[in-house]
């Protein structure tokens, strides 16, 4: 398993540090220095520039930066409207919970998302798709990911009406990744005990 989580980390981390890890840390140095509008203003341009570098070279745009940018555009929206951090941060949480009810939602019109958001993390042919076996775990794993977006929702919530808004950020981000994690790694696992089952080369290592 520990060559998979490499190959995979490899190609994952750098799409989870610009779409959560370095926009998190702008937001808290920005916060500090010029003020909460400020800092919902330079996470939203760090965002956006990301996905236009993108259109600008003709790169694929990651399904994990397309989530983030629509996420945080709309949750600038309503921060700057209302000039309240809480609206700015509770908003995600409606829209995590939204997020739950897509992951769902594409399960129960067989187009589960996961089968949509795996080459973001593992290269991996069309045909192989099709299989039973892996159309089975991209719906299983839809449906654990739905579970995933439901649990952090309840969690950013429940640290945002108990913590200062400084505490919040901080031990928000770490609690959010964890929770991420976790499910990453339970996802590889079952992903590997399928691959295994179909004698298929899972990520290889290039």
């Amino acid at each position: 398993m520990r060559p998979v989580l490499l190959a995979v980390g490899r190609r994952s981390l750098p799409h989870l540090l610009e779409a959560t890890l370095i926009p998190a840390a702008l937001f808290y140095v920005s916060m500090l220095v010029l003020g909460v509008g400020a800092a919902m203003v330079i996470v939203l341009g760090w965002t956006f520039g990301a996905v236009f570098r993108r259109l600008l070279f003709g790169q694929r745009i990651p399904g994990v930066l397309l989530l983030a940018t629509i996420g945080l555009t709309v949750r600038t929206i309503v921060g700057v409207l209302s000039g309240s951090a809480f609206m700015y941060f509770v908003q995600p949480v409606a829209t995590t919970v939204v997020l739950a009810g897509v992951f769902l939602g594409s399960v129960l019109i067989g187009k589960p998302l996961i089968a949509r958001l795996a080459s973001d993390f593992c290269p991996m042919d069309e045909a192989i798709g099709l299989r039973p076996p892996v159309a089975q775990l991209f719906s299983g794993l839809t449906l654990l990911w739905a579970g995933i977006h439901l649990l952090n929702a309840a969690t950013t919530f429940g640290l945002l009406v108990s913590l200062p808004l400084g505490a919040f950020v901080a031990i928000k981000t770490g609690a959010s990744l964890a929770i991420t994690f976790a499910g990453i790694l339970f996802t590889i696992s079952w992903a590997i005990r399928i691959a295994r089952r179909e004698n298929l080369v899972f990520c290889p290592i290039r």
